[in-house]
């Protein structure tokens, strides 16, 4: 077991506990106004920014000492499973377009994304990073660090994709009249893992339940294909 100075654990406790009290208080704010743009996770992040930087904390720093919260994210994972399980009988007849359909989406995604990068930055490094924003953080930070990535870019991009998805994800399918639940869910579950995912499961049990199997089958398939297909991708374009 790890030795912490009693230093490091007040640090990391502080932090901790600073974190979840900002959030409860934009929790608290966005259901007494009702307003989508309230966004607890995304104000939070805009509050803690800065006190980070004023502190000279690294995010590494931070990172480490609020691990117990970044934990929480497999059991709420989890969680989620359990409107899959209620529409597991729907499910098993689209089975097959369902796993083909996440298979080219992520596919399609650490393509287009790596590629845009080393385009654009022409550091591999990021391109990495970038490529695995769709995933759950703790899987896109183990390929992230496989691979030769940056895992703070990863963890932020994973952040700031989850946000979008959350925050625009439904209206922009509505906009461009994809209205089926079942598209809905699977978009954003592939897109915004576990942050959209339970954003959407309020709007109906059949958002989060096609969510769930998207966020989990896009991160087994990125689990799987992101160290096959990225370092050729990176030997193709650099």
């Amino acid at each position: 077991m790890a030795n912490y100075s009693l230093i490091e654990v007040a640090i990391a406790i502080g932090f901790t506990l600073t974190t979840v009290m900002i959030y409860q208080v934009f929790s608290w704010l966005q259901k007494h106004f009702k307003l989508v743009w309230l966004n607890p996770m995304l104000l939070s992040i805009m509050v803690l920014i800065p006190i980070l930087i004023s502190l000279n904390v690294p995010f590494e720093q931070y990172f480490s000492a609020t691990k117990p919260l970044n934990q929480l994210l497999e059991p709420a994972v989890v969680a989620l499973g359990f409107p899959l399980y209620q529409h597991l009988k729907t499910m098993k007849y689209q089975w097959q377009a369902i796993l083909v359909l996440l298979i080219l989406s992520s596919i399609i995604v650490i393509v287009v994304s790596a590629t845009l990068t080393i385009a654009m930055l022409a550091l591999p490094e990021i391109a990495v990073s970038l490529s695995l924003k769709s995933v759950t953080t703790p899987i896109g930070i183990a390929l992230t660090e496989e691979l030769g990535g940056n895992s703070s870019i990863t963890a932020f991009a994973i952040i700031l994709a989850g946000l979008f998805g959350a925050l625009l994800g439904p209206r922009w399918l509505n906009y461009i009249k994809v209205s089926s639940p079942k598209a809905q869910g699977l978009a954003i579950g592939a897109a915004s893992h576990a942050l959209g995912t339970a954003t959407i499961s309020k709007i109906s049990y059949e958002h989060a339940a096609y969510g769930s199997l998207s966020l989990i089958l896009s991160a087994v398939i990125t689990a799987l294909v992101s160290p096959l297909i990225i370092p050729i991708l990176l030997n193709l374009l650099n």
